[in-house]
């Protein structure tokens, strides 16, 4: 568990001030505000962008930013936030069976695309024997790391192995690659001392690089589409329905998203 100073200390915490308006439905004002916990991301964007829209309808949002894959699900589990919006459901299943966490998706919202990107490669042709590659080192972005470069042929894993697969699980590697595992936020900053290395947009255009310049894009998998996560006693608070709704209804978040990833995101609501 992350303590309330730690939480402070990594999170960036970005109160949106918001008014009162009068609009249909419930009321909000009298309300503490929705905090919603997210990990760095362009994609965050949209979600400050909503904030400004609920703000129209009475309901007081408060954004915390955190700068790791951690603490936004330790935050939800000590109460320091309501909700947080950064993971697929591979990835809490793993979160809640290894720290207990009673946690529900209630919303799918949107799925970035990753690629193969290189500084020193310009197709999949030019990977040599013994090449070395920079994957995600936590345990359900390992596996689907792996399961991208086994469609592309650049190794296999034993039968049967899903998302959940290690490099314990690769049975043919016919490159001789040599696989660096570091954290997901730091795979890109790998790129000039490797060969290629399978990464998210996002990071990519967080690192000022073009999401575009990838060798090959995964095919698209809404199993790895971020969910709305919050405490299973909160699945039903108003406040999160409203936000939800509000994100999904305006015309402006799909336009925001796909701008923001290049075109290289899909939606699963």
């Amino acid at each position: 568990m992350v303590s309330r100073r730690q939480f402070f200390g990594l999170g960036i915490s970005l109160a949106i001030g918001l008014g009162i308006a009068g609009a249909a439905g419930p009321s909000f004002a009298d309300e503490k505000p929705l905090r919603i916990g997210l990990a760095t991301s362009i994609a965050n964007d949209a979600v400050r962008h909503a904030a400004q829209l609920a703000e129209q309808q009475g309901l007081k949002v408060q954004i915390i930013e955190f700068t790791d894959w951690v603490t936004p699900n330790s935050a939800l589990a000590n109460g320091d936030v309501d909700v947080n919006y950064f993971q697929h459901i591979p990835f809490l299943e793993n979160a809640a069976k290894a720290n207990g966490w009673n946690f529900t998706p209630v919303a799918p919202g949107y799925n970035s695309v990753s690629g193969i990107y290189s500084e020193k490669l310009k197709s999949l042709d030019d990977i040599k024997d013994g090449s070395t590659v920079t994957i995600a080192n936590d345990p359900i972005n390992t596996g689907r790391a792996l399961l991208f470069l086994q469609a592309q042929g650049l190794i296999k894993l034993k039968d049967g192995a899903d998302f959940r697969a290690t490099l314990l699980d690769v049975v043919e590697n016919p490159k001789n690659l040599k696989f660096v595992q570091v954290e997901a936020q730091q795979v890109v900053r790998s790129l000039p001392d490797v060969d290629f290395v399978v990464s998210g947009p996002s990071f990519i255009k967080l690192a000022g690089k073009d999401p575009d310049s990838a060798l090959v894009f995964e095919k698209p998998d809404n199993v790895y589409a971020m969910q709305w996560v919050t405490r299973a006693e909160d699945a039903k608070d108003p406040r999160l329905a409203k936000f939800i709704q509000v994100y999904e209804n305006d015309p402006e978040v799909k336009p925001l998203l796909t701008k923001l990833y290049n075109g290289h995101v899909t939606f699963a609501w």
